[in-house]
């Protein structure tokens, strides 16, 4: 039986830019940085209160899983803020608004309360977007 799930990828299309925005402007911590063999790089992230899930910045390119052409494809699809989504929880959702804001993520929804809580939507580097929502209390 499957207990739970230790690994995810999030498609970017720089690695140096995603790691400079998931840990600098999101804080998150590095779990691996290393080469891959010759061509590739395996880069994990996590939450800093969450270390059990590593969340792995993988390349789009025709380096390690993709051809020249579906990496143009995942490229551009990832670009146009089409492709990736996930939700992040924080227990203050103003407070955090403000620091990401200021860190200079971009975001595409400010904080707001809707049916399902209160949350605020942002993009990051590569394009993909996220949903931030405060923790119910």
């Amino acid at each position: 039986m499957i207990t739970k799930m230790n690994h995810t990828s999030i498609f970017v299309l720089d690695q140096d830019s995603a790691y400079d925005f998931y840990v600098n402007k999101l804080g998150f911590k590095v779990n691996t940085d290393a080469q891959m063999g010759p061509k590739g790089r395996w880069l994990t992230v996590n939450p800093p209160e969450q270390p059990d899930l590593e969340i792995t910045l993988m390349a789009i390119d025709d380096k390690m899983m993709f051809d020249k052409s579906s990496a143009a494809k995942m490229s551009e699809l990832v670009a146009a803020g089409t492709f990736g989504f996930g939700t992040f929880l924080c227990d203050d959702m103003l407070a955090t608004y403000e620091e990401l804001k200021a860190k200079g993520v971009h975001f595409k929804k400010e904080p707001a309360h809707e049916f399902y809580g209160f949350s605020a939507v942002f993009q990051d580097d590569s394009g993909n977007w996220f949903s931030l929502s405060e923790r119910p209390k």
